[in-house]
């Protein structure tokens, strides 16, 4: 893959926001765009971001490619001022094929120089500071989780941690609503419209058995923006061989899933089909706020599992949050159309949709 292949196909946030310094720190000027509201169809959600350089090199996405060379050509202009601007593009059916929008709705699109140090344009609208981005990928890395605010005419940016709210002010309230809900949104506030992004810590998956379905599997939830760990005591099955550039854990499931303890943002599968395996696996996986606890193996396999896990004193509204057998129903028959299946029931619990 030609470096510039490689980075038109980069969509990951961490991504785009390190492409975007990178290119600064080597001399370049910079802008970068972000999604801010939506209505109707819209290929990309609110807070998906494009980075731009003055060679029009660009990674990243806000509308799968409809509206890119509008973009990319304002942020070309907007590295001249240092300044931001708001784009709109609304579409109608009759207009939908022109735009490229051809599934109809509006896309909002704030779009900022990166700067030094924030400074407003004539127009009063200034740029992000470099800094602002070099923090919010720091958290990021360090999984602190914040909500960047953005005034959408210009201002200066703030990163604000999430935290249990302690007062009842509007700004507080917003900021927790975003981050429970994973998604950006616009809020009036006294000083105009201003962009709620969240940055939570990143997604993990956690799976149980370094066994044929488990390979597909890790490749799709790194696509998806899992980071995988693989976790089998047999050293024979977990070999960077077969899951080349993938996390390996080789030990026993119960104290590897405990130590890398789930949180509400990590997903564990087990798929051994080995209760010497996967019961232990399962018990540490329930105990923990994982939002998505799945198995593999049939409904009778899956009965009897929830029969052992009962005895080895598993509540039952523990045993309730179980999916099994794993993965929305396709009739999958391969270990790739397996993993499709896995992976589609984990974002369908992500999401809220499960």
């Amino acid at each position: 893959m030609s470096e510039r292949t490689a980075l038109l196909a980069t969509h990951d946030t961490d991504a785009v926001i390190a492409q975007a310094l990178a290119w600064l720190g080597s001399g370049r000027k910079v802008a970068l765009a972000t999604v801010a509201r939506t209505w109707g169809s819209s290929p990309r959600p609110a807070g998906s971001k494009l980075a731009v350089d003055d060679a029009a090199e660009f990674v990243g996405s806000v509308s799968g490619g409809c509206i890119e060379g509008a973009v990319i050509q304002e942020a070309l202009e907007v590295m001249a001022t240092g300044g931001s601007r708001v784009l709109s593009f609304g579409v109608s059916d009759e207009t939908a094929w022109e735009v490229g929008l051809a599934c109809g709705g509006k896309i909002e699109v704030l779009v900022e120089a990166v700067v030094s140090a924030p400074a407003p344009d004539p127009g009063g609208a200034g740029g992000v500071a470099r800094a602002v981005l070099e923090d919010l990928l720091a958290a990021r890395r360090a999984r602190r989780q914040v909500v960047l605010a953005t005034p959408l005419a210009g201002g200066v940016h703030r990163l604000i941690p999430v935290a249990p709210v302690t007062d009842a002010g509007a700004l507080a309230t917003a900021v927790a609503e975003v981050a429970r809900r994973d998604q950006a949104e616009v809020i009036d506030t006294a000083g105009g419209a201003v962009l709620l992004e969240p940055h939570l810590a990143p997604l993990r998956l956690v799976i149980v058995g370094a066994v044929h379905v488990a390979q597909p599997l890790a490749e799709m939830a790194g696509l998806a923006g899992f980071a995988v760990t693989i976790v089998d005591p047999r050293r024979a099955f977990a070999t960077a061989a077969r899951f080349p550039g993938q996390a390996l854990v080789v030990g026993w499931p119960d104290a590897a899933v405990t130590e890398l303890a789930p949180d509400a943002r990590t997903a564990v599968v087990t798929l051994t089909h080995d209760p010497k395996l996967d019961d232990p696996a399962l018990v540490a996986a329930l105990a923990s706020p994982a939002f998505y606890v799945g198995c593999l193996g049939s409904g009778k396999t899956h009965a009897a599992r929830r029969t052992r896990l009962g005895e080895r004193g598993v509540a039952a509204a523990a045993l309730d949050r179980l999916h099994g057998p794993v993965g929305v129903r396709i009739g999958a028959r391969t270990p790739a159309e397996i993993a499709v299946s896995i992976l589609a029931e984990i974002v369908a619990a992500l999401r809220g949709a499960a």
